[in-house]
């Protein structure tokens, strides 16, 4: 009897120390792990969310790069952390990529993560060093060919979006580059202003600012339909690649077994964020889409993405290793 007593005691308490945690979250800084380099698109966008969010919360959000292994190193600290709601992942596409890509992940991607809310969603541009002196992606890729896989591209590791968007098309064209990885975006568009690959995937957000400057030639939107910032630089469907998309998304997630109380406050924030019209602009500017959306709307794209990108790597012919 004492011991039914003590349990349900002790369950009385746990769940009103978790109640008082719920009602006064945030009492402290947030912590937003970025699992990719400073000055990326995940990073900038995560900025922009956390500033936002502090605004709303009125709590500091720091954001933290924990780049590295196509993503697992940021995700699995967050994976570990402690589900109380100070420390979350913003996620980038590897996020659904490596569990097609790497037979022992360090965690279930599905099982281990709290989904929280959606962010925006990315389309790929398909870039070339400005001395690349052909104009449209299928003159390239002719090129490319008769170079007899001379050339390559640049992507920031194995798993990341820009390397599967360029398998996935290389699989699609019958294209042959090799990769050459980075630790982030901006070097990456270092390397290929400066001549030491040919080619990339990179999102908007990254790449729009040495298109415009003409240090770097945008041959093709991986998307349904042009960007309305650049809308002179076709799709890659238009330029003969029927159907071809590479489009990636961002979302904020939280380790497993969160508090539904503090997953929902946070919902709350992050859409109230998302909705605010300076925020929008600066996303929509950088050829980013703004989410949102509810913990179950995430939940279901995680899944749906996992299983479809999945079998596409299948189709193209790539596997786990």
């Amino acid at each position: 009897m004492k011991k039914i007593l003590f349990s349900y005691l002790s369950l009385a308490c746990f769940l009103a120390n978790a109640q008082d945690v719920s009602l006064n979250f945030p009492s402290r800084p947030i912590t937003i792990v970025v699992p990719s380099g400073a000055g990326g698109t995940t990073d900038i966008l995560a900025r922009i969310l956390g500033g936002e969010m502090s605004k709303i919360l009125k709590q500091s959000v720091i954001i933290d790069n924990k780049p590295g292994a196509s993503g697992l190193i940021g995700s699995s600290i967050v994976a570990r952390a402690n589900p109380n709601g100070y420390t979350l992942l913003m996620s980038f596409p590897a996020h659904v990529i490596n569990p097609s890509l790497k037979k022992d992940l360090p965690y279930n991607t599905n099982k281990d993560f709290t989904p929280i809310a959606k962010v925006g969603t990315v389309s790929a541009i398909f870039l070339v060093n400005k001395d690349v002196k052909e104009d449209n992606l299928k003159d390239f890729t002719r090129m490319a060919a008769n170079k007899k896989n001379e050339l390559n591209y640049g992507s920031v590791g194995v798993g990341s979006w820009g390397n599967l968007a360029m398998l996935l098309f290389q699989s699609k064209s019958g294209l042959k580059m090799t990769d050459v990885t980075y630790k982030s975006d901006p070097e990456l568009m270092t390397a290929l202003i400066r001549g030491d690959i040919h080619s990339a995937f990179v999102s908007p957000i990254t790449s729009i600012p040495f298109i415009k400057s003409n240090k770097v030639k945008a041959l093709a939107i991986a998307d349904q339909e042009r960007l309305a910032t650049m809308p002179d630089v076709p799709t890659v469907s238009e330029s003969g690649y029927k159907g071809f998309t590479a489009t990636g998304w961002n979302a904020i997630f939280g380790p497993a077994n969160m508090p539904k109380e503090v997953v929902d406050k946070l919902n709350y924030v992050i859409n109230q964020a998302l909705n605010d019209k300076a925020l929008r602009e600066q996303f929509i500017a950088q050829g980013v889409k703004p989410l949102g959306g509810t913990p179950e709307d995430l939940r279901e794209l995680l899944e749906k993405d996992i299983l479809s990108i999945g079998s596409a790597l299948k189709s193209a012919g790539i596997n786990p290793s």
